[in-house]
Protein backbone atom coordinates (compact mmCIF):
# COMPACT_ATOMS: atom_id res chain seq x y z
CA UNK A 1 0.00 0.00 0.00
CA UNK A 2 1.02 3.59 -0.64
CA UNK A 3 1.46 6.53 1.55
CA UNK A 4 -0.49 10.15 0.77
CA UNK A 5 3.29 10.96 1.39
CA UNK A 6 4.35 9.30 -1.26
CA UNK A 7 1.85 10.49 -3.32
CA UNK A 8 2.97 14.09 -2.54
CA UNK A 9 6.35 13.39 -2.87
CA UNK A 10 5.90 11.89 -6.49
CA UNK A 11 4.50 14.97 -8.47
CA UNK A 12 6.32 17.08 -10.57
CA UNK A 13 8.05 20.15 -9.91
CA UNK A 14 5.68 23.15 -10.88
CA UNK A 15 7.20 25.37 -13.46
CA UNK A 16 8.83 23.98 -16.43
CA UNK A 17 9.94 25.85 -19.61
CA UNK A 18 6.86 26.03 -22.06
CA UNK A 19 7.34 27.26 -25.91
CA UNK A 20 3.04 27.83 -25.78
CA UNK A 21 2.80 26.56 -29.54
CA UNK A 22 2.34 23.16 -30.91
CA UNK A 23 4.53 21.19 -33.32
CA UNK A 24 3.82 19.57 -36.06
CA UNK A 25 4.56 15.46 -36.76
CA UNK A 26 6.37 14.41 -39.78
CA UNK A 27 8.51 17.01 -40.81
CA UNK A 28 10.23 20.52 -39.56
CA UNK A 29 8.22 23.30 -39.34
CA UNK A 30 8.93 26.97 -38.38
CA UNK A 31 9.44 26.87 -34.27
CA UNK A 32 9.55 29.84 -32.36
CA UNK A 33 13.07 30.80 -30.39
CA UNK A 34 11.76 31.89 -27.24
CA UNK A 35 10.12 30.46 -24.13
CA UNK A 36 6.45 32.32 -24.16
CA UNK A 37 6.00 31.29 -20.67
CA UNK A 38 6.50 28.64 -17.63
CA UNK A 39 4.29 25.71 -18.18
CA UNK A 40 2.77 24.37 -14.43
CA UNK A 41 2.53 20.57 -15.15
CA UNK A 42 -0.30 21.19 -12.34
CA UNK A 43 -2.40 23.67 -13.84
CA UNK A 44 -2.58 21.70 -17.30
CA UNK A 45 -3.27 18.34 -15.59
CA UNK A 46 -5.10 19.06 -12.58
CA UNK A 47 -8.48 20.87 -12.76
CA UNK A 48 -9.45 19.79 -9.24
CA UNK A 49 -6.59 20.11 -7.03
CA UNK A 50 -8.22 19.18 -4.03
CA UNK A 51 -9.24 15.58 -5.08
CA UNK A 52 -6.31 15.01 -7.67
CA UNK A 53 -3.38 13.09 -6.88
CA UNK A 54 -0.61 11.23 -8.92
CA UNK A 55 0.21 7.32 -8.79
CA UNK A 56 2.97 5.33 -10.88
CA UNK A 57 1.16 2.28 -12.42
CA UNK A 58 2.99 -1.09 -12.25
CA UNK A 59 2.94 -3.31 -15.19
CA UNK A 60 2.31 -3.31 -18.42
CA UNK A 61 -1.44 -4.82 -18.85
CA UNK A 62 -2.81 -0.78 -20.04
CA UNK A 63 0.00 -1.05 -22.95
CA UNK A 64 -2.84 -0.89 -24.90
CA UNK A 65 -4.13 2.63 -23.65
CA UNK A 66 -0.56 3.80 -23.28
CA UNK A 67 0.39 3.27 -19.95
CA UNK A 68 3.65 2.14 -19.66
CA UNK A 69 4.98 0.25 -16.36
CA UNK A 70 6.53 3.64 -14.36
CA UNK A 71 4.33 6.15 -15.55
CA UNK A 72 2.51 8.17 -13.26
CA UNK A 73 -1.09 8.50 -14.12
CA UNK A 74 -2.85 11.86 -12.69
CA UNK A 75 -6.31 10.35 -10.55
CA UNK A 76 -9.15 12.63 -9.95
CA UNK A 77 -11.55 11.56 -7.01
CA UNK A 78 -13.92 13.59 -7.39
CA UNK A 79 -15.26 12.33 -10.97
CA UNK A 80 -18.05 10.14 -11.22
CA UNK A 81 -16.58 6.78 -13.20
CA UNK A 82 -18.07 6.48 -16.53
CA UNK A 83 -18.45 3.40 -18.70
CA UNK A 84 -15.37 2.66 -20.38
CA UNK A 85 -13.08 4.90 -17.94
CA UNK A 86 -9.66 4.02 -17.17
CA UNK A 87 -9.91 3.77 -12.67
CA UNK A 88 -7.93 3.70 -10.02
CA UNK A 89 -9.92 1.09 -7.92
CA UNK A 90 -9.44 -0.78 -4.42
CA UNK A 91 -10.43 -4.50 -4.89
CA UNK A 92 -10.45 -6.79 -2.71
CA UNK A 93 -7.64 -5.07 -0.62
CA UNK A 94 -5.45 -4.09 -3.21
CA UNK A 95 -5.35 -0.60 -5.27
CA UNK A 96 -5.25 -1.54 -8.62
CA UNK A 97 -6.31 0.24 -12.31
CA UNK A 98 -9.14 -1.39 -14.26
CA UNK A 99 -11.01 -0.62 -16.85
CA UNK A 100 -15.02 -0.34 -16.13
CA UNK A 101 -18.22 -0.82 -17.29
CA UNK A 102 -21.65 -0.20 -16.35
CA UNK A 103 -23.95 -3.12 -17.56
CA UNK A 104 -27.85 -3.41 -16.23
CA UNK A 105 -26.67 -2.39 -13.19
CA UNK A 106 -23.59 -5.07 -12.85
CA UNK A 107 -20.38 -3.68 -12.59
CA UNK A 108 -17.65 -5.61 -15.31
CA UNK A 109 -13.64 -4.50 -14.83
CA UNK A 110 -10.71 -5.35 -16.97
CA UNK A 111 -7.41 -4.62 -17.76
CA UNK A 112 -6.93 -6.05 -21.08
CA UNK A 113 -9.41 -8.36 -23.21
CA UNK A 114 -10.69 -9.97 -20.31
CA UNK A 115 -13.32 -8.59 -17.95
CA UNK A 116 -14.36 -9.97 -14.93
CA UNK A 117 -18.37 -9.05 -12.97
CA UNK A 118 -17.94 -7.55 -9.71
CA UNK A 119 -19.68 -9.81 -7.58
CA UNK A 120 -22.04 -9.05 -4.74
CA UNK A 121 -19.84 -9.40 -1.63
CA UNK A 122 -16.63 -8.36 -2.97
CA UNK A 123 -14.43 -5.55 -1.46
CA UNK A 124 -14.54 -3.23 -4.48
CA UNK A 125 -14.34 0.20 -4.53
CA UNK A 126 -13.74 3.27 -7.47
CA UNK A 127 -11.06 5.29 -5.66
CA UNK A 128 -10.75 7.96 -8.76
CA UNK A 129 -10.81 8.21 -12.33
CA UNK A 130 -7.42 8.10 -14.54
CA UNK A 131 -7.46 11.88 -16.37
CA UNK A 132 -3.99 11.61 -17.90
CA UNK A 133 -0.62 10.17 -17.52
CA UNK A 134 3.15 11.43 -17.98
CA UNK A 135 4.96 9.25 -19.72
CA UNK A 136 8.67 9.45 -20.13
CA UNK A 137 10.54 8.19 -23.22
CA UNK A 138 14.29 8.42 -21.75
CA UNK A 139 14.94 7.71 -18.10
Amino acid sequence: MFLLQELEDACPSPLTPYLGAYVHAGFPSPAKDYEDKKLDLNEYLVKNPISTFFIKIDGNSFLWAGLHSGDLLVVDRSLDAKNNNIVLAYLNGRFTVKRVAFIKSKVFVSSGEKSSEILEGEDFLIWGVVIGCVHKFLI
